[in-house]
């Protein structure tokens, strides 16, 4: 779906009033309470946040990669425990189903992931499997028409709230690597699928994450998505590079609050006689911030549209997810530094974003993990250029 610019502006500008009227006030309430309210739940369903990006056949708006980051620089202005909530359902937890699933397997779980009604949760990372991710231990045993799960997944992101995972486990245990991972799409409360208690983190309270256990999950074969075996991996990076978009984006729309932020402080606050902003230092700062952000903003544009062209983006995608989340990362700090020791209070809330920015550089792929698929995918390139 491309949305008519007119169209697009509205929704982002409704957004934009529900961030500023409803979670940025709530971000102190959801930080000491570690949970995000039911009422602004009930609002992000009515906004249809769960179902930005599913196909407007299964209830969903249909948004294209544009769209949805555009969408995402608004949303992500707020604390980003509040777009994880729903973030799952947009990308990671719903994507693979929509993508490769089944007919079946998208009429029977699109139109609740659309509408909140049911969390989707993506289920890849172990306690030994992180950034390769085509080292999963987690097995998938065939009995029949059945298989058997068994093993942990580690860091799963709404996985207490979740009503169907996407889960990775290897079906092919003679063969190592990526070629012998399958997808499969697990509800929740299937008997022997278990979820630890939330984890407590440095930052982003509100967004839970917990381990997801399989003893012996027997689940019918008609789960695995796509009804194809060995392709969860290549399922996963079709997740991976979308997902990696929605962060960026995400990153960014952070950095604009931050630097706002920094900016409506530097004015107030007086030193010398003089308001901060005055001084070229503090400039300095401010600057950078935006110039970071700017660039930011541009590499998730660009490699957005080219994927709603058909193009392969990986590179494009770890490009503007590394420079995006590091920049935040820069940004979150000035804010901290122009706040100076206020900056180190709670109710300035400089500090709780902070810690939030931190995140953006480790999941969904480690800044490091961006520049090793970068850097293979050029020298690949020119190897066959030059047929080495």
């Amino acid at each position: 779906m491309a949305l008519d610019s007119d169209t697009l502006a509205q929704l982002c500008e409704t957004l934009r009033r529900f961030v500023d009227e409803q979670l940025i006030p709530a971000e102190a309430e959801v930080s000491e309470s570690d949970a995000i309210p039911d009422r602004i739940i009930q609002q992000m369903k009515e906004l249809g946040l769960f179902g930005l990006s599913a196909p407007e056949e299964f209830g969903g708006m249909g948004l294209n990669m544009e769209e949805e980051v555009s969408v995402m620089f608004e949303i992500s202005r707020a604390a980003p425990a509040f777009r994880s909530f729903f973030a799952t359902n947009v990308g990671i937890g719903m994507q693979g189903i929509a993508i490769d699933g089944t007919a079946e397997q998208k009429a029977k779980y699109l139109p609740g992931l659309a509408s909140g009604d049911i969390i989707g949760s993506f289920a890849l990372t172990e306690p030994d499997v992180g950034s390769d991710a085509g080292a999963v231990k987690t097995t998938a045993r065939k009995d029949g028409d059945h298989y058997i799960i068994n093993g942990t997944k580690r860091f799963i992101t709404n996985a207490p709230r979740a009503g169907v995972f996407t889960v990775m486990a290897r079906t092919d245990m003679k063969t190592k690597g990526a070629s012998g991972v399958s997808a499969f799409a697990v509800e929740a409360g299937t008997p022997g699928l278990s979820v630890g208690k939330p984890e407590k983190k440095l930052g982003q309270q509100g967004a839970h994450v917990a381990d997801v256990i399989f003893e012996d999950c027997r689940v019918h074969e008609s789960t695995l998505i796509g009804g194809v075996e060995g392709q969860g991996f290549k399922t996963a990076m079709k997740v991976l590079d979308k997902g990696r978009l929605s962060i960026a984006a995400a990153s960014v729309g952070l950095s604009d609050r931050m630097i706002d932020d920094m900016i409506a402080y530097a004015v107030e606050r007086r030193q010398f006689g003089h308001s901060i902003a005055d001084f070229q230092l503090v400039q300095a700062m401010i600057a950078d911030s935006k110039a970071d952000a700017y660039a930011a903003r541009c590499m998730v544009l660009d490699a957005a549209r080219r994927r709603d062209a058909g193009q392969n983006v990986s590179v494009e995608a770890s490009c503007a997810k590394m420079f995006a989340s590091e920049a935040c990362g820069r940004i979150a700090d000035r804010n901290v530094q122009i706040h100076g020791g206020n900056g180190y209070i709670r109710e300035y809330r400089a500090e709780q974003l902070f810690r939030d920015a931190r995140l953006f550089r480790i999941y969904e792929g480690t800044t490091q993990i961006q520049q090793t698929i970068i850097a293979k995918a050029l020298v690949a390139e020119n190897r066959k250029r030059i047929g080495v």
